[in-house]
C-alpha cells in the first residue's frame, strides 16, 4: 500500500480529488434542493388553509415571504396585450402558457391565465382573444426564477400575442410602458377565467432530487474505486518495468 501511494503522481492525485469533490458537491446540491422543495411544499400546505390576501396586504409583506401566498384581486384586463410562454407541455402535448396584464389598485400585475394547445406549425400561434372587462380573481403569488435562456429574447417586432421564451418582468415593463409588479399571479384551478389550469408550484419533487443525489454519491464512490484500481495497475506495471 505504501508503494502504491508513493508511486501516485501529484497531478494524478489532484485530478482525482478535484473530480471527487465536484461529484460530492453536485450530490450535496441535489440534497439541498430536495430539502428546499420539502420546506416549500409544507409551506404551501399551511397556506392552503389561510384566507387569500388582498393586493395591498401582499405589497406590505417582505419580498422574501410573498412566494406562494394566496391572493384575491379585483380589477380589470384593460390591456389587450398577451404573452405566450413557449415550450409548455400538458400530457405530452406542446403548447403555451398565456399571460395578460391585470390592473388592480392602480397597480399592474402579470396574470397566468392557463395553458393552451400549440400548433405543429411553429409560425402559427394559438387563435385566442385577449380577455377584457372587470373580474374578481383568486390565485397565488409566484416569484419567477430565471431559467437558462439559450437565445436572447428579441422584442423588436411586437406582434400580439407575443411569443416569449422566458418571463422577464423588467423587459415586459419596458415593452408595454408601465411598471409591472415583481411577481406573477397564477390563477387557481377553480377560477373560470382563462384556460386550462395545469401549473404546478414544484415541477421536480424532492424524491427525484434525492435520487439524483444518490447517483452523484455513487459516481463519486465509483470514481475513487476506479482511481484506486488504476493506481494499483500502474504501480504493478512500474515495478515490473
Amino acid at each position: 500500500m505504501k508503494n502504491i501511494v508513493t508511486n501516485i503522481s501529484l497531478p494524478w492525485l489532484i485530478f482525482t480529488l478535484l473530480v471527487f469533490t465536484l461529484l460530492i458537491n453536485l450530490a450535496l446540491w441535489q440534497s439541498d434542493r430536495a430539502l428546499q422543495k420539502e420546506q416549500r411544499l409544507e409551506r404551501i400546505e399551511q397556506l392552503s388553509h389561510k384566507d387569500a390576501l388582498t393586493l395591498a396586504q401582499i405589497l406590505k409583506q417582505s419580498p422574501d415571504e410573498i412566494n406562494d401566498l394566496p391572493i384575491r384581486l379585483g380589477g380589470g384586463f384593460n390591456d389587450g396585450k398577451q404573452f405566450l410562454l413557449d415550450n409548455q407541455t400538458n400530457k405530452g402535448q406542446l403548447g403555451y402558457r398565456v399571460y395578460q396584464i391585470f390592473n388592480a389598485d392602480n397597480q399592474s400585475v402579470l396574470v397566468n391565465l392557463g395553458w393552451v394547445l400549440g400548433s405543429i406549425n411553429r409560425q402559427e400561434l394559438p387563435d385566442i382573444s385577449p380577455i377584457s372587462g372587470n373580474y374578481q380573481l383568486k390565485g397565488h403569488v409566484r416569484l419567477i426564477e430565471p431559467g437558462i435562456l439559450l437565445m436572447e429574447q428579441n422584442f423588436s417586432e411586437n406582434q400580439w400575442p407575443l411569443r416569449v421564451q422566458q418571463i422577464d418582468l423588467e423587459k415586459f415593463s419596458q415593452l408595454i410602458g408601465k411598471q409591472l409588479l415583481p411577481f406573477v399571479v397564477y390563477l387557481d384551478k377553480t377560477d373560470k377565467v382563462g384556460y386550462k389550469k395545469n401549473w404546478q408550484p414544484i415541477v421536480m419533487p424532492p424524491e427525484k432530487h434525492r435520487a439524483y443525489a444518490f447517483q452523484w454519491y455513487s459516481l463519486a464512490a465509483a470514481w475513487l474505486m476506479l482511481m484506486f484500481w488504476a493506481s494499483i495497475k500502474f504501480s504493478k506495471t512500474k515495478n515490473q518495468t
